[in-house]
């Protein structure tokens, strides 16, 4: 009931990498929030590279005068598929899009940075023949 009737506008993207898929959701607040599938960013990413990566769309994409960090967002996402650094970099790149709907302004200088880029790389499928993508049996002449 209570968000219901408190509605909030919400900036909502989708970002992909490999097998992963995150659906990022923004909110402009006063304090900025980071919540991944329910839980907290620093607890659903253990390392500091793969939080400094989700992050790096409000960090190095906004640009600011005193080149402070102007993090004043409440982020939700939900990801799902792939492996961690993988859902890391969907999230990303989800962040970036919807940052750059909510401020075109900012399209310039993430997409210089890549993060705009879906990055097409993905596991090549099996054939049949062969016991891996490429990797044939070993020939025998006889």
């Amino acid at each position: 009931m209570d968000k219901e009737t408190k509605k909030e506008k919400y900036i909502e993207a989708v970002g992909r990498r490999k097998t992963s898929t995150a659906r990022v959701r923004i909110v402009e607040s006063s304090k900025g929030s980071f919540v991944v599938n329910g839980k907290d960013a620093k607890e659903y990413f253990k390392t500091e590279g793969e939080r400094r990566l989700i992050l790096d769309p409000m960090v190095k994409g906004q640009k600011t005068g005193e080149g402070k960090v102007a993090f004043k967002w409440n982020v939700e996402v939900h990801v799902s598929g792939g492996g961690v650094h993988s859902q890391a970099e969907a999230i990303r790149h989800g962040l970036s899009r919807a940052l750059t709907a909510f401020n075109p302004e900012n399209r310039g200088e993430l997409k210089t940075l890549g993060f705009l880029k879906r990055d097409p790389r993905a596991k090549e499928r099996r054939k049949f023949g062969l016991k891996k993508a490429r990797k044939a049996p070993q020939w025998s002449k006889r």
